[in-house]
């Protein structure tokens, strides 16, 4: 196939040495910084890119700010609203289309449109590096082993059901706060300790580590003044996060946002996941 690829970072990177195996022809743009991209060939401008190729390839997630294109492999900007203008009749794969992406798609280009981070097996397996990245965050930034810490996990979708299951692996103690009286079954179930939203309160004084993965904030100025001053917070959630991050610096408590952990801590294999789905479109 003759497949375009836009900008992106280090699981772009792997997924076009992947491509490349498979004997596609690459075309690049906004990669040149890319040390390891050798074969492919780059082009000077975003039309040239996409003219020979049927399918176009950009960065997942798309752009940060719903304006600029992820892309930490070039000098250039690469605008969104400049992407969609060029490209007519394409097959498009990125990630995270957002409501004010979407006022930069023309109906009349004709494009097909996959967002791949709405597709639940890749968002499934993206919660492994997930949870990877946070225990290393953990490991290399506090003064404490895991091991028999008392750890929260807010939230027990995808990433808490898998970082819950390493965390007892390590020998922590694990909590996992939930809404529904299924979640709690469930946390149960696995022989986790569960903790209803509701009576939040009155445990969260209690822990060394605190994982968020719910996309609010649930760790606002009450919640905070009540965690122990030692503790560890790391917000796993997407935009706009779960922790006040403001009002924790001034309480002195030590947080970290982790945002897009597959793409830094594991890119080769994030780069796997997001070919099998590709090869299966």
């Amino acid at each position: 196939m003759n497949i375009s690829v836009i900008g992106g970072d280090s699981r772009i990177v792997e997924l076009v040495r992947l491509l490349e195996e498979d004997k596609n022809n690459v075309f690049l743009f906004g990669l040149e910084n890319a040390e390891k991209l050798v074969s492919s060939r780059h082009v000077k401008n975003i039309q040239e890119c996409m003219k020979e190729s049927d399918l176009i390839i950009t960065s997942i997630p798309i752009s940060k700010d719903g304006k600029i294109i992820n892309s930490v492999f070039t000098d250039e900007t690469i605008l969104v609203e400049d992407f969609f203008e060029n490209v007519k009749g394409k097959k498009i794969i990125t990630g995270n289309i957002t409501e004010e992406i979407k006022k930069y798609i023309k109906k009349e280009n004709n494009n097909e449109i996959i967002d791949i981070l709405k597709m639940e097996n890749l968002t499934i397996l993206n919660a492994i590096p997930t949870a990877e990245g946070a225990i290393q965050i953990a490991m290399e930034k506090s003064l404490i082993t895991l091991h028999n810490s008392k750890c929260l996990i807010l939230g027990f979708g995808r990433i808490g059901k898998i970082l819950a299951k390493m965390l007892s692996g390590i020998g922590a103690k694990v909590y996992c706060e939930a809404r529904k009286q299924q979640d709690i079954a469930w946390i149960q179930s696995y022989g986790y300790n569960a903790i209803y939203l509701d009576e939040l309160n009155n445990h969260i004084g209690e822990f060394d580590f605190i994982f968020n993965t719910i996309p609010y904030i649930i760790l606002d100025k009450n919640n905070l003044n009540m965690v122990k001053k030692d503790c560890f917070i790391i917000d796993l959630a997407s935009k706009p996060g779960g922790v006040d991050f403001e009002y924790a610096k001034e309480l002195g408590l030590q947080t970290e946002w982790a945002l897009a952990l597959p793409g830094k801590v594991a890119p080769k294999t994030s780069a796997y996941y997001i070919y099998d789905i590709i090869k299966g479109l």
